[in-house]
């Protein structure tokens, strides 16, 4: 992947990340007839928390292994980069510690790791609901809405400057959504506020996910810590909820499970690489998943205001990766002009 440039690799990855998570966004429908938040987040919370405690050993196996071949001095520069980075508000621990490996619970920011959990929790239990009172597509339009909520979190958390262009597309993928409504705000009803309550909790999580790529040199708690706090939040629930589960359901939610886990590892990465405001429109490819999950597996056809709406916040998003893309190379082949 070294002939990628970073934009472009975490468009990538935001691709894939797109189809992973309609996937599971998809299972999610599916299960929600039949059982509630608590039991299928328990289960799959607790499994995506395993997968990072095993994912994370991995990790610190292969990385012992690179570490006894690497040379003293490139050991004493990492050690030097560490020490040098300036302690932020959110909690990073202004001296970390030395010689410690890489655990899925070891952050260098935990208030924002709090923050950023208790965003994933709200939003994914807003979400469970608004998948089972709404069409698959409607719900798709609120994710189109995070790119104007990460705008605003963004310049307000971050401090990540956007320009005026990219608060045009923004307000052209507001506009879009608007098209779900033909009738007015009248026809907003108590599954659309727990879609947009779940797009503004879920854009949360995501800005803070970029937050703390700034100080955690390792992506695991990211993935860790959100899905152990929906687990250890649903298991008092779980008595008063709980339903046998069939072979098969069990089997979608062990599914949903390890794409989430998935999806969620390519997201946070992916936030490495690209501002919160470009990763959010990116996501809005979902639509074009979600219109086919929705049409091929539950027999839901959108509605002509549906369609225009999705496209436009696509064209949004397109746009402000093009900011990011091209306009970088265009300085870059000014600097090559004027030094040559």
């Amino acid at each position: 992947m070294r002939g990628f440039s970073a934009p472009v690799l975490g468009a990538l990855m935001i691709v894939g990340y797109t189809g992973i998570i309609s996937s599971a966004d998809g299972i999610i429908k599916l299960l929600s007839g039949g059982y509630e938040a608590a039991q299928i987040y328990a289960l799959s919370g607790g499994v995506v928390a395993l997968l990072s405690v095993l994912t994370n050993g991995a990790h610190n196996f292969t990385g012992q292994n690179r570490r006894t071949r690497s040379s003293p001095l490139a050991d004493q520069t990492a050690v030097a980069q560490r020490t040098t980075v300036r302690a932020p508000a959110l909690g990073r621990r202004s001296q970390p510690k030395r010689g410690v490996s890489f655990v899925p619970w070891r952050t260098e920011c935990p208030r924002a790791m709090g923050l950023r959990s208790l965003g994933a929790l709200l939003g994914a239990i807003c979400f469970f609901y608004a998948f089972r009172l709404l069409p698959f597509a409607q719900v798709f339009l609120f994710i189109g809405l995070m790119p104007l909520l990460a705008g605003v979190m963004s310049g307000v958390i971050l401090k990540e400057r956007i320009g005026f262009a990219a608060w045009i597309a923004l307000a052209l993928g507001f506009v879009g959504v608007m098209f779900l409504f033909p009738s007015g705000f009248s026809s907003v009803s108590v599954g659309h506020g727990l879609a947009f309550l779940g797009a503004s909790c879920g854009t949360f999580s995501m800005v803070m996910a970029r937050y703390i790529s700034r100080y955690d040199s390792n992506l695991m708690p990211q993935v860790f810590y959100p899905n152990l706090v929906l687990c250890l939040a649903m298991l008092p629930l779980l008595p008063m909820v709980w339903q046998p589960m069939q072979l098969a359901d069990l089997a979608w939610a062990l599914s949903y499970a390890v794409l989430l886990f998935a999806a969620r590892s390519l997201a946070v990465s992916a936030l490495r690489l690209l501002p919160a405001y470009v990763v959010t429109p990116l996501m809005n490819l979902q639509f074009v998943w979600m219109l086919t999950i929705g049409a091929w597996g539950f027999g839901e056809m959108p509605t002509q205001g549906t369609w225009i709406g999705g496209f436009i916040v696509i064209g949004s998003g397109l746009f402000l990766l093009s900011g990011q893309v091209v306009k970088p190379r265009v300085k870059a082949h000014g600097k090559a002009v004027t030094s040559a």
